[in-house]
């Protein structure tokens, strides 16, 4: 069982099961993690907006988990592993990267919330990386 990818999939879930503890938690949850006042705001007005993308967002997060934990040797092998994988990898170290880039199209966002997100995008696309490359010749 490949480490690298045990652990990037583990963080992917932890995510999913954090933005879906925003839908469940409401306005505060979307404000302690930094979502911008904006999102808060539509949550205690009732609107699903909020709710609608954070899901999009989650089920993401664990099909991507889905694929880290295939390639890992965790459950069976799902299909397009090596295409999946390598641009789950790529988008991880993208977000990580240039993260910063997206900050004019989400005014409302915190600054920690940026830096903190582009740190661990960052911090679990290297660890799909590396597990990556420890099982491409299995793939």
């Amino acid at each position: 069982m490949n480490s690298c990818l045990l652990a990037a999939g583990s963080l992917s879930a932890l995510a999913a099961l954090l933005h879906l503890g925003c839908i469940v938690f409401g306005a505060s949850w979307y404000r302690t993690f930094g979502a911008g006042e904006r999102m808060a705001q539509l949550v205690e007005s009732g609107s699903s907006y909020p709710a609608r993308v954070t899901l999009v967002i989650a089920l993401l997060l664990l099909l991507w988990a889905a694929y880290a934990f295939s390639a890992a040797g965790l459950i069976p092998r799902l299909p397009l592993l090596r295409v999946a994988l390598c641009a789950i990898t790529a988008v991880y170290l993208a977000r990580g990267v240039f993260g910063f880039l997206l900050v004019p199209y989400f005014p409302g966002n915190s600054l920690t919330f940026w830096v903190v997100s582009c740190a661990i995008c960052f911090s679990i696309g290297v660890l799909h990386a590396i597990g990556l490359r420890q099982v491409w010749a299995l793939l």
